[in-house]
């Protein structure tokens, strides 16, 4: 999938990019301001993260000029984070609304979700790894001939250490990406999710798919 990056910071857009497509997205950035909404929509993204401070119109502007035209999920991202801030972007058309310092993981899991929320009916929202499939649409995982259901924790679970590419996730951060729940989760809650989930791989033919990092967290 594709995300357009719309950040006047050369570095933070550089670092973003670069991070976002370590996960397997396609991402383009905007650095024409002028024209940021014409530019954004001529990338055809499937979500865009959405600066305030901008040069020439600020993030309100570009995120209600977008609405005019179009239904792209976006995500402000911003150093503003005042409950008034976060209450414009939603006035505007804003789907989310994450503040800079922020959680790489977290803003992975944010994006993740709203692309599921909004493209769950299409056919493309699977991806593999190790020989293992996760069917976003479906709720399952695949591995050869074998198939099984996951709960929605356990989803979340697999899907963001998939993202991981093989790198350790902190348990912290799998934690912050269950939060987005309305179910309660603590440190065993989280324990007993990662052993069902093993239990579930283990009986597709996918046995030690999770590996634990003592005092690190999980990888793949």
């Amino acid at each position: 999938m594709k995300i357009v990056i719309i950040e006047d910071n050369p570095k933070i857009r550089s670092e973003l990019k670069v991070f976002l497509e370590k996960y397997g997205y396609t991402v383009a950035c905007i650095e024409d301001f002028e024209n940021a909404v014409q530019a954004a929509l001529k990338e055809e993204p499937h979500l865009i993260l959405l600066d305030i401070n901008l040069p020439a119109y600020d993030g309100y502007y570009i995120c209600k000029e977008l609405r005019k035209v179009s239904s792209v999920p976006v995500i402000v991202v911003t150093s503003r984070d005042s409950d008034a801030d976060e209450l414009m972007s939603m006035h505007f058309g804003a789907d989310d609304f994450i503040t800079k310092p922020y959680n790489t993981q977290i803003l992975l899991a944010r994006i993740c979700a709203l692309l599921n929320r909004t493209y769950k009916n299409q056919a493309g929202m699977q991806y593999s790894y190790n020989g293992v499939t996760i069917h976003l649409s479906k709720s399952t995982i695949s591995c050869g001939d074998m198939e099984t259901e996951l709960t929605k924790n356990e989803l979340r679970i697999l899907n963001l250490l998939m993202r991981a590419g093989g790198e350790i996730t902190a348990r912290d951060d799998i934690m912050d990406a269950l939060w987005q729940s309305n179910e309660f989760v603590d440190d065993n809650t989280l324990t007993v999710n990662i052993n069902r989930l093993r239990k579930k791989l283990e009986a597709i033919g996918a046995p030690d798919y999770i590996k634990t990092k003592r005092g690190q967290g999980y990888s793949l």
